[in-house]
């Protein structure tokens, strides 16, 4: 099933998005994760997608060597376990960040096998010792270059132009990202909001946004995304915030603003705890307004925010 037709006409739906464990640990945690939220009924359950980071490892020599590692792999394998365990859609995400394009083909034909249909389409970030992004030898250097390589797949065709002997009648559908305050290497909103069309006239079937803290912001991103033709649900994406230390991390890390009264409760903060309580009643209020403006849907970026996304759930859900 699409995840667009999970959403009810006149009600709000709840997801959440996960990461896989790091390498060499267990998927217990995770787990236990998910059944604190599960108890809301989420529509799906969104799984990120790691690239590869350049490291420096000591050898006997006393030199160093350079070495590729990716410190959370399995997203495949952490989808097809949540949606055999919970019996609900799971959505990894595919991106072009750190992948080649045959890896990225293999990961399809995996999720194929699995029954795994749909996905949520990233360009990923740039690695950490790059001043711009840059594509893997191979690779994808847009979402829309992803877009292209997963519709032939659907259509019966690999990288290679060559034809699938039998092609599933189970093609896979996906969402892509939208930035209400635009995205980071974007010129201005309005080219931002072009390339989403794009996006859209490709094949996306929803946006989900990045984090934001003013509601004012979604609603005239999707103001502007109506005007300008894009027709799809538009799901708000939230986070509470969890730390003191986040009130200049987040605007720093992911380019969104913190109001000026949200800005003014974490100053007052000495603690985590204190500032803990301020991300859960800010994310409480910015949902219940979602929720009043009926949203089609709210997916919470849990990551070390379980339990609060857990408080905000139970009181609007």
């Amino acid at each position: 099933m699409k995840i667009t037709d999970l959403f009810t006409p006149g009600r709000t739906g709840f997801s959440f998005e996960v990461l896989p464990p790091l390498k060499g640990r267990g998927i217990a945690q995770l787990f236990r994760n998910i059944d604190l939220l599960r108890q809301f009924g989420p529509l799906y359950i969104n799984i990120t997608t790691h690239r590869s980071e350049i490291v420096f490892r000591n050898t006997p020599d006393g030199l160093y060597r350079r070495v590729s590692e990716r410190s959370r792999p399995g997203t495949v394998a952490v989808a097809a376990a949540i949606q055999q365990k919970y019996g609900l859609p799971a959505v990894p995400h595919i991106i072009c960040s750190g992948f080649s394009k045959i890896e990225t083909e293999y990961a399809l034909i995996d999720l194929n096998f699995l029954g795994i249909s749909n996905l949520l389409l990233l360009r990923g970030d740039k690695a950490k010792h790059e001043s711009r992004f840059t594509p893997n030898e191979n690779g994808h250097s847009h979402a829309t270059e992803l877009q292209t390589q997963i519709n032939e797949f659907n259509r019966g065709f690999f990288i290679d132009g060559t034809e699938m002997d039998i092609v599933t009648d189970e093609k896979f559908s996906y969402g892509v990202a939208g930035y209400p305050e635009k995205h980071e290497e974007s010129p201005n909103i309005d080219l931002d909001i072009a390339f989403l069309k794009q996006k859209i006239d490709n094949g996306a079937e929803y946006v989900v946004t990045q984090m934001f803290f003013d509601n004012k912001k979604y609603y005239e991103f999707v103001e502007r995304c109506r005007n300008a033709g894009i027709k799809v649900p538009i799901i708000p994406g939230l986070k509470p915030i969890t730390t003191c230390s986040q009130l200049t991390m987040l605007p720093k890390t992911f380019h969104v603003d913190i109001p000026m009264e949200l800005a003014n409760e974490l100053m007052k903060c000495s603690n985590d705890d204190q500032a803990k309580a301020v991300g859960v009643e800010w994310c409480k209020m910015q949902a219940a307004d979602l929720i009043a403006n009926k949203v089609p849907s709210i997916h919470f970026y849990s990551l070390n925010a379980v339990r609060s996304v857990e408080q905000i759930a139970r009181q609007i859900y």
